[in-house]
């Protein structure tokens, strides 16, 4: 099958890739940040394929049953994919955004209007538009509305998403599936397209964020009335609305909730199989270069080469991780020297995994019970709470969504006098006293990623080092959206408010600027890992980096 072949040539793109980015960087100047990024990551791949220290030790060691033959993941999964094919759908997963729910005869198909769930397989969206196009015996089609710029987001993460997309794209020609590529504002766009094809009814994903909520109800109110547009959640274990009514306190509030219905949702999910019902008009084939060349973000943020974009490149990282690092997440997950991590969030924040699957695959793994729970933890209550905080709560990105406690004591210690004061800039460039917190951000600029212990870390620090709360909820976020590749996503935006204004957490010792806010300082992280160690990577990286350039030019 066409997901298996694309599996099987994923290693080989990543090794590949850096050849041409160096082609592109020698015949491009406006490519060379991409290269000078990626360069480093070579190095520092190296580097986490050798030994690391582990709080001065050596990197553990994993023992126990013998490597798997690579690919092992994506066969085990098609199969049980295969086997669940004809089961029933559970409703609680859809709600209808529109009056009309029946599809009405003579329509030409049914659309799925993929948004944040940007994949084939796994995704109960899709899953459910082709139910109701095999029921009315309709072709089914898939159309993305790709938007010219959004928030801060840069080439870095429109890359990683267009050419995920591409292999939607490469996936649904082979199902006979038809995919459409839209350029501009979905409530745009939209509602003449689905006029124009004659579509029976509209099927999207769910994102709790303003903008898209925004392109949800603009779409709406000019979709026609007779069509039914309905809504799934394909991207949380538990629909968000199923999950809570209302704003959660905290993981306390809502980790009883979601356990009590995850052996409703943590069912297996059936495979998209090619469609029987064929289109007779047929979607406009897309050239990717010319999408990728005529971006208007900024391409100053280049790519990295350790993510492979795309679900081959996800499945992946997923194998890597039950294989390599699940073992080790519980003891040695806080450790940023030590690679523990599953490094899945740029492909979940995409849409491009689903995490329902990556729960799926790593609870029956088995010898590794505590990483288990730990790696579940988080990827389904933490996660599926920062989605709750940004659906019912408006302001989950600026300080008037904190809790009244937290703006009072920010408030009371906004004119405290900060020994340090950095601009956005110093910051975005790595110019502080403080190596820890230069190193971590040298990690966001050069790899698209900070280690989880650290976001915590670097966050506060910007609280401490800025004039303001407010300033510095926004400099947090502005560095998350535009240099990681899951920048603006419900998870960043509740790590910054978490970070600089309480938000599922709770008042702590009375300090000066921070108030009743939890407080982290660099002795703290000296007791918890090898800081040295640490800050001479990322020092040795961006010399690296500048020598790269130097010989670049």
């Amino acid at each position: 099958m066409l997901h298996i072949r694309l599996f099987s040539t994923c290693l080989y793109n990543i090794r590949n890739s850096r050849r041409a980015l160096l082609l592109r960087a020698i015949s491009d100047p406006n490519t060379l940040p991409h290269y000078i990024s990626m360069s480093a990551n070579k190095r520092n791949l190296k580097r986490q394929r050798e030994s690391a220290d582990s709080a001065g030790g050596k990197q553990p060691r994993l023992t126990g049953e013998g490597a798997r033959e690579t690919g092992w993941l994506l066969r085990e999964v098609t199969e049980l994919r295969r086997a669940a094919l004809g089961c029933e759908f559970n409703k609680k997963r859809l709600r209808y955004l529109s009056d009309t729910q029946k599809i009405k005869q003579g329509s030409d198909g049914v659309l799925y209007w993929m948004s944040r769930d940007q994949r084939v397989q796994d995704n109960w969206a899709l899953i459910y538009a082709q139910q109701l196009a095999l029921a009315e015996k309709l072709p089914l089609h898939i159309c993305f509305c790709l938007v010219p710029r959004y928030l801060d987001a840069t080439y870095r993460q429109y890359a990683f998403m267009l050419k995920g997309l591409q292999e939607v794209a490469k996936e649904c020609k082979s199902l006979d599936i038809q995919f459409h590529l839209l350029s501009g504002e979905p409530g745009q766009k939209l509602p003449s397209f689905v006029k124009n094809w004659k579509f029976g009814a509209v099927v999207t994903d769910f994102n709790p964020l303003r903008i898209p909520l925004q392109w949800i109800e603009t779409a709406k109110k000019h979709f026609p009335s007779d069509v039914p547009f309905i809504q799934v959640d394909a991207h949380n274990v538990v629909p968000c609305w199923e999950a809570s009514e209302k704003l959660e306190y905290g993981a306390r509030t809502i980790r009883g909730k979601i356990t009590k219905l995850l052996p409703e949702f943590l069912t297996e999910i059936p495979l998209v199989d090619t469609h029987p019902h064929s289109a007779s008009r047929t979607a406009k084939p897309v050239d990717w270069e010319e999408v990728l060349s005529s971006l208007e973000v900024d391409r100053g943020v280049g790519e990295v080469d350790w993510a492979q974009p795309g679900s081959c490149g996800g499945m992946a990282m997923l194998e890597s991780f039950i294989d390599q690092r699940l073992r080790l997440f519980a003891t040695y997950r806080n450790n940023p020297n030590c690679d523990a991590l599953s490094h899945l969030s740029p492909w979940i924040h995409a849409g491009q995994l689903s995490a329902q699957r990556v729960v799926k695959q790593v609870k029956g793994q088995k010898n590794a019970s505590e990483s288990v729970a730990s790696f579940v933890e988080e990827l389904v209550v933490r996660r599926e709470l920062a989605d709750n905080f940004c659906f019912y709560n408006h302001n989950y990105d600026n300080i008037s969504g904190a809790y009244d406690w937290a703006k009072k004591t920010l408030q009371d210690h906004a004119k405290d006098s900060r020994q340090y004061l950095y601009t956005k800039e110093q910051l975005e460039d790595a110019k502080t006293h403080d190596q820890l917190w230069n190193a971590a951000q040298r990690q966001l600029v050069l790899e698209g990623k900070m280690h989880g212990f650290l976001r915590m870390y670097w966050a506060k620090k910007i609280l401490e080092w800025t004039a303001s709360p407010e300033e510095a909820l926004s400099i947090a976020i502005y560095l998350n959206d535009r240099l990681s590749l899951d920048g603006c996503d419900p998870n960043g935006y509740v790590g910054c408010m978490w970070s600089v204004c309480g938000i599922h957490d709770q008042g702590w010792a009375e300090r000066p600027i921070f108030g009743k806010i939890r407080y982290m300082n660099y002795a703290g992280c000296k007791r918890k890992f090898d800081v040295a160690q640490f800050e001479r990577k990322y020092a040795a990286l961006k010399e690296a980096s500048k020598k790269d350039t130097k010989k670049s030019v």
